[in-house]
Order: C-alpha cells, then structure tokens, then sequence
C-alpha cells in the first residue's frame, strides 16, 4: 500500500531546521502546524570551509544520517514533541548525537524511497553570505532526491538568530559573542551593522572586552595610567606572567576566542573595580550604537516601537553590560525596546521552515542572506519562490526584495 505524503501545507508535514556554525552542526525535526521541535540532533564536527566557501558535501554527509534518524524516530514516537527549546537539553525520546561520520540509517534508507517526505528545510550557517556559493548550488538538488524536500531556505546565521529571537515581525537583532553583529527588518529589506572582526570591528563583542580588560591589566603591569590590577591579578591567573602574554597570544589563529575567554574576568571584576565596569559600560554603547543603525524607524512608534532582542552567550553578563545598552539605545532611538531574544538560531531556522511550508515566509529574501528554492521532481527550480513576503509581493528567488543589500 502507498502511504499518503502530507502536503505542504498540512499540519502533519514534516520540516526540518539546522544550524551550522563554529561549535558544530545541530539538527532539530518539527511539524509545519506545531510550535517546537520534535527532536533535536547535535553533530559536534563543524563543517569544513576550504578556498571554495562551505563544504556542502561535508554539510551533507552529517545532515542526511542524522535527518534520517530524527524522521524514523518521529515516526516511531508517534511524533511527541520535546520537552524544552530546540537544540536545548534533552528532547521526549533522548538527544541525537552524531561522530564524525553521522549516525543512525544512511540517506539510502527511509527516506530515499519516497515514503517520507520533508515539506521544508532552512540552514542557517556561519558565512553563508560570503562563503555559501557552494551551499546554494549543490543542496536544493541533493535535499529534493534524499529527503524529498519541496521547499528550501539558505540562510545567514545572523537570519536565523533574528527569527529565533523576533520572529517574524520588525525589529532588530544583535547577536553577541566572541564577535558581534546587529541585523533588522522592516519587511521590506534587511539592515546589517558590524559583523566585521575584531580586527576591523566587532566593538563591543567578547573579543573587544577581553582585549580592553586585558589592556587594561598590560597598563598595570608597566604602571601606566588607566591600569587595573585586578585585571592583572586575573590575567596572571589565567595567562601567567603578564610579559609572557604577547608570546601565547599572537601566534595563534583562533586570537579572537583567546581575546573573548578573558572577558568573563572583566564582568567579574567590574562591581568591585571602576575600570572593569568602563570596559563594559563602553561595551554596552557600543552595542547600543550597532543595534542603533539597523533599527527600523518608520512606523516603529505606531506598532509599539521598535524591539531590539539581545541575543548569544555575550548578554549572560546581565545588568552591568545590558544597562548601558538599554541607557545608550533609549537616547539614541527613543522608540526601542529592549528585549532578551528566547529563541537561538536552531528555533529561527525551525522557524523559517515552517513557515516556508505554509507560506508565511515574510522576512525579506536576499541573494546571499535569505535564498529561498522551490524543488519539483527532484531538481531545484530557478522560478519564484512560493512565499509571498509581506513586502510589496512575490519576487523572484535570489533577488533583493526592493534593493535589499
């Protein structure tokens, strides 16, 4: 007997959301008519990134095992959903994790032959507007004939971080890390400020804390003004000897996470030592100034202001860096409110597949940002997309939705 596929718009209709970034691949399974997943995977390998942007063979041979395993086990489990966010803790049936090779039945298996299909699909990844050529040639293909998928979105992790912590309304998002980034929306085009690095930005970030703090230590240790022994007593405690630092810090590639491990000292040093809180009151404008740029401003009063939604590991420092963020931002746009984003970027990619497959796509499509394809019959198609955004219409796939850049 053939089993009848549930179409895309259905309730029943399988989607799929994934986030590829620096700490690995999560994967989390969900229905187009329930909030949440119903189960999550983690692969712990990041995908690689070589001279020709993002391996999209690398990103495949870990998402379709696992795919495969989270659509049997939904099946199996009567589709119970987890307990908790997605990508969070552990899901109703136990948390997936995938080596190096993936786990669970190949691509081969339950879904090749047709009797499983995925309605839509969102990646969200680190450096998909400037390394995801390879992505967005190779994946609607190679989705439609593993998984059957109809409909796929590519996105920018910062895309992603925005639906999980916004949704699908105006507003704006900053995304704070070792690095830092602020992304909004008024529906019509996409926003960005910083992103840059911390050699040529990310002010404001874990990276530009803990460079701060730790200049801040160097100017005690020579008994230059400005200088913070306490900073110094936490550098020779987590570093060694001050004079020593330029040796370990310098040769190495991954400079920027060196830079933002230390800026947990400065947050712990900052109530009792003045100049570790001026390090994050300056952070904190810093912010303000990025969130500043790519918050929408016409209409923002009219539907209650504009949110601005804090999100990423940075913000766990709480009132000390978040108060200056909200003092700053209150002068600069009067109309902001300020919001802690609940969702990561595993529920924004969740998000956006949902609402690929009942056509509620409204966030802005972009050539690099948010590249929405349709598949029939197995291929990808070049035509429009089937989400109509809430943006003056339909256009087509890959193309700015009025000048977006």
């Amino acid at each position: 007997m053939t089993e009848t596929r549930p179409s895309a718009t259905t309730p029943d209709a399988y989607v799929l959301g994934v986030d590829s970034g620096g700490s690995g691949l999560r994967v989390a399974l969900g229905r187009a008519g329930s909030d949440g997943p119903l189960s999550t995977a983690v692969c712990a390998e990041p995908v690689r990134t070589g001279t020709g942007g993002i391996d999209a063979a690398h990103l495949l041979e870990q998402l379709l095992p696992v795919a495969a395993e989270l659509l049997e086990r939904a099946a199996a489990g009567g589709g119970r959903p987890a307990n908790g966010p997605a990508g969070e803790g552990p899901t109703a049936s136990g948390p997936t994790r995938c080596g190096p090779t993936g786990v669970g039945p190949t691509a081969s298996g339950p879904t090749r032959d047709g009797s499983v299909r995925v309605a839509a699909l969102a990646v969200g990844a680190a450096g998909m507007a400037t390394l995801g050529g390879r992505l967005r040639a190779e994946l609607p293909g190679a989705l439609s004939a593993a998984l059957g998928v109809r409909r796929l979105a590519l996105a920018a992790d910062a895309v992603t971080a925005y639906a999980g912590a916004v949704g699908q309304r105006p507003g704006a998002v900053v995304a704070g890390g070792t690095g830092m980034i602020a992304l909004g929306t008024d529906l019509v085009e996409w926003r960005r400020a910083d992103g840059w690095g911390h050699l040529l930005g990310d002010n404001g970030s874990g990276a530009w804390i803990g460079r701060a703090g730790l200049e801040a230590a160097m100017r005690a240790h020579d008994g230059r003004r400005g200088g913070s022994p306490a900073l110094l007593d936490r550098l020779r405690a987590v570093f060694g000897p001050a004079e020593e630092l330029p040796g370990l810090l310098y040769p190495r590639s991954d400079r920027p996470a060196v830079l933002a491990s230390f800026a947990p000292e400065v947050a712990a040093c900052a109530g009792a030592d003045a100049i570790a809180a001026e390090i994050l009151r300056r952070a904190g404008v810093h912010i303000a100034e990025t969130a500043a740029a790519v918050c929408p401003k016409d209409g923002a009063e009219a539907d209650g202001g504009c949110e601005v939604a804090l999100t990423g590991g940075l913000f766990r420092m709480g009132e000390p860096l978040i108060g200056p963020v909200r003092e700053e931002l209150a002068r600069l746009v009067p109309q902001a409110r300020v919001t802690t984003g609940t969702g990561d970027p595993l529920t924004g990619a969740l998000r956006i597949a949902r609402a690929l497959a009942t056509d509620d796509l409204r966030l802005p499509h972009h050539p690099t940002m948010l590249s929405v394809q349709n598949t029939q019959n197995g291929s990808a198609s070049s035509g429009c997309a089937a989400t109509t955004a809430r943006n003056g219409g339909p256009g087509p796939d890959d193309v700015p939705a009025h000048g977006a850049s």
